[in-house]
């Protein structure tokens, strides 16, 4: 009995599909086997560490090589706080860049800046952190460090932030250097956000009478708020794992402060500079644990973003 060349067609359609359908659940589980295998190496290599010092490693400031004492607090402490402080100046900055581009610039100046965001994003973050040293760190040690010092480190509330050796090498100089890293990021997510909005419902507002202003709080942003919320998020995601940049400014010191001129440290940093000559076993394991620790710190941020976006969507009927 022959088989038609309809029926053959089936079969070999079914045959490519199955092939089809197995490649791609392959190649998403390779990303959840990858994720796993570098969390499971880093505990695995870190559990010297967790084992010798307990949970005392996540609240001790100590970090003492000769003594092979290790504490995890001023390097996470170091990490969080730059990543912060990079947030409060790019977020501001980012919207400001996505909404010129969308609403107020000529059409001529768009191409050209949006161009430039595009390039500041693919520059090696080596090539920021030798900027930094050479450039922004003479700067603000010449000039902004400091005045801050003479004016501000009295004053109450905020004084304790800018107390501290004006030499531009330091947390606030850090977090200046991954504000301008995470930008080009921020600002391509809010301004690819922000040309999704129907142009129908902002010459609405506009035909009602609508400031730009009013047509930015009252339409564009309620209307991607969660894309933007995921954007943020993503910068915050790529500031706690920037390493180069951040050991050429922030000064490699395992110092516990909120002065914004005192040199500290980061999980990153610290194991970019210690790992390659790391010779004690519990040193090395007490890196391994500091990166284990990244890796948490970061899924831990990634969720909450997860989490503060299904409640948006519930909240908006999504």
């Amino acid at each position: 009995m022959t088989i038609s060349i309809s029926q053959q067609r089936t079969q070999r359609d079914s045959r490519n599909d199955r092939f089809f359908k197995g490649a791609v659940t392959i190649a998403g589980l390779f990303v959840l086997i990858s994720l796993f295998a570098a969390a499971v190496m880093m505990f695995k290599g870190g559990f010297e560490a967790f084992q010798t010092f307990g949970l005392s490693f996540f609240t001790t400031p100590n970090w003492d090589v000769p003594q092979s004492q290790f504490g995890a607090l001023v390097p996470v402490f170091g990490t969080v706080y730059t990543s912060l402080i990079a947030l409060l100046i790019a977020v501001p900055i980012s919207f400001g860049i996505a909404i010129f581009l969308t609403e107020l610039a000529p059409s001529w100046l768009r191409l050209p800046v949006s161009s430039a965001i595009e390039l500041l994003a693919g520059i090696p973050s080596i090539i920021y952190g030798m900027w930094g040293l050479f450039i922004l760190v003479p700067f603000l040690g010449e000039h902004v460090f400091p005045w801050f010092s003479e004016n501000l480190s009295e004053k109450p509330l905020i004084g304790s932030l800018f107390q501290g050796p004006p030499l531009g090498i330091g947390i606030g100089t850090a977090g200046l250097v991954l504000a301008i890293m995470v930008i080009p990021f921020i600002a391509s997510v809010m301004r690819e956000v922000f040309l999704t909005v129907p142009t129908q419902l902002k010459e609405s507002a506009y035909a009602l009478g609508s400031t730009t202003t009013e047509v930015v709080w009252n339409i564009v942003l309620p209307y991607t708020r969660s894309a933007v919320i995921g954007g943020i998020f993503l910068g915050l995601g790529r500031a706690l794992g920037e390493t180069m940049a951040v050991t050429f400014v922030i000064g490699n010191a395992y110092d516990l402060g909120l002065g914004l001129m005192n040199p500290g440290t980061s999980i990153a940093s610290s194991i970019a500079n210690e790992f390659g000559e790391a010779v004690d076993p519990l040193h090395k394991s007490t890196l391994l644990a500091l990166g284990f620790v990244l890796f948490i710190l970061t899924f831990i941020v990634l969720s909450i973003a997860r989490l503060m976006l299904r409640s948006l969507n519930k909240r908006d009927g999504n």
